[in-house]
């Protein structure tokens, strides 16, 4: 059993910056980023895998958002620059370790997920 707590959301202006953490209580392979805007599906942010150090992100947050880890604190991050008001959403983190060398995007390969954050961009 993983649980999950995510940090750092908030409501910022248009152009501006947040950064969102994922503090996990236990190991997992794959830690992920997704999101949730008022009607519409879950969606894909960015992963890494915490063995293999790769990452993945969404085209629509590429050059923007930049998920890394901190081992130590079996913690990930999400740093959002230049937030645009289409990135209102509540933020999940979500973690597996069922597939240790893959490096998951899809909500289904994700056993754990936090509560969810709502990041608030303002126009």
């Amino acid at each position: 059993q993983v649980q999950l707590v995510e940090s750092g959301g908030g409501l910022v202006q248009a152009g501006g910056s947040l950064r969102l953490s994922c503090a996990a209580s236990g190991r997992s392979s794959s830690m992920g980023w997704f999101r949730q805007a008022p009607g519409n599906e879950r969606e894909f942010v960015a992963a890494i895998n915490l063995n293999t150090g790769r990452t993945d992100s969404a085209d629509s947050v590429k050059g923007r958002f930049t998920i890394s880890r901190d081992n130590a604190k079996n913690t990930v991050s999400l740093q959002m620059n230049n937030l645009k008001p289409e990135d209102t959403a509540v933020y999940y983190c979500a973690a597996d370790s069922r597939r240790p060398l893959v490096l998951s995007t899809r909500p289904g390969e994700y056993l754990y997920w936090g509560q969810g954050i709502q990041v608030t961009v303002s126009s």
